[in-house]
């Protein structure tokens, strides 16, 4: 039997009215053209409910009692890589079986989802403590001391790099259709190293690793009118630690103290991530093109991010002193890494 036309719920609140007026259930009935038991229905739960709306539906009894909640949650919260398989078998060998869907809309309903691991650099104690160590330390630094910085920092750029995260609109059956596929080569189609560094007045020049570093900060320091008393950053690796070093003492060139494995205290890093996704949407066809438009998208940034990335890095500082010198979640200034994408 199909499922009749509920009543508006104007109709509804006529008939309560009628009904106060004194009419009867079959004079209503007839003078609105409806059935004497729907009359009767929608009268009687006035009574009781004192509304003409229909009430919410309980929904179906949940599988898991509070027990199995409460055991689900502090499993989840003590080992965040637990899967639901698991869940399902630890709630089996306590007596109730239920799916993995059930699992799932159970930890949904607390607030949790499943998302991909971040990948942070590992760290130990000696790290910890000396990124905590130098958070603090720079914590009061006046902005003017941060100006006269000179970031730098190296990165390895993929021919095929990021392509493999895209998603592509597809019909059923749809997979294998030439445009809904990424090309793949063995070793990601090889790769090349870039340097390159910035300051508040915007980025330096970016350099494929071939020479020596004098070659690339000097004309970068210059490029930048960087002036008197400039300070350079680089990170504590350990190619630096020898050649490089006796360079930078024999050129006079200042240099910040920096912790190794933190690149959430260097603000060149939004400047990767968002030139690596403007290289990817540009798809070059070999290394030589990587090279290329690697060059041309670091020029397009403009010095205005520059600026609000050294500005706000008291900010970066706070950040890690919250977290106790551990891996943050810190994005700082990413609407202007999402302009920077989409310029």
């Amino acid at each position: 039997m199909a499922k009749t036309k509920e009543l508006s719920k104007d109709v509804r609140d006529k008939i309560v009215d009628l009904h106060k007026a004194g009419m009867c259930y079959k004079t209503i009935a007839k003078q609105l053209g409806e059935k004497v038991t729907t009359v009767g229905a929608i009268i009687r739960k006035w009574k009781k409910h004192k509304r003409t709306v229909n009430l919410p539906q309980p929904g179906a009894p949940c599988k898991i009692s509070p027990c199995g909640v409460a055991m689900i949650m502090r499993t989840v919260r003590n080992q965040p890589r637990t899967t639901r398989e698991d869940l399902v078998n630890d709630l089996k060998a306590a007596g109730t079986i239920v799916t993995k869907k059930t699992i799932g809309n159970t930890l949904c309903r607390d607030g949790l989802k499943p998302c991909s691991a971040r990948k942070v650099p590992l760290l130990k104690k000696a790290h910890i403590h000396a990124c905590l160590k130098f958070a603090n330390e720079h914590l009061n630094d006046s902005e003017d001391n941060w100006v006269k910085v000179l970031w730098s920092d190296e990165t390895k750029m993929e021919l095929f790099g990021i392509n493999s995260t895209r998603r592509v609109w597809r019909r059923r059956n749809a997979a294998y259709d030439p445009k809904n596929t990424i090309p793949t080569v063995k070793h990601g189609g090889g790769n090349i190293m870039l340097w390159g560094c910035f300051s508040a007045k915007g980025t330096g020049q970016l350099h494929r690793i071939k020479g020596t570093m004098g070659e690339n900060l000097l004309p970068s320091a210059g490029g930048l009118k960087m002036g008197r008393g400039w300070v350079f950053q680089h990170d504590n690796d350990p190619k630096h630690t020898s050649k490089a070093k006796e360079w930078l003492k024999k050129k006079h060139i200042k240099v910040l103290e920096w912790p190794s494995q933190s690149p959430d205290l260097n603000p060149i890093e939004n400047l990767w991530r968002g030139l690596k996704v403007r290289v990817s949407k540009r798809q070059p066809r070999n290394l030589n093109d990587l090279e290329k438009i690697c060059k041309e998208e670091w020029d397009k940034i403009p010095p205005e991010m520059c600026a609000n990335l050294v500005d706000n890095y008291k900010k970066r500082l706070t950040s890690v002193i919250a977290k106790k010198g551990f891996a943050t979640k810190y994005q700082i200034l990413i609407s202007l890494i999402k302009m920077l994408i989409n310029l």
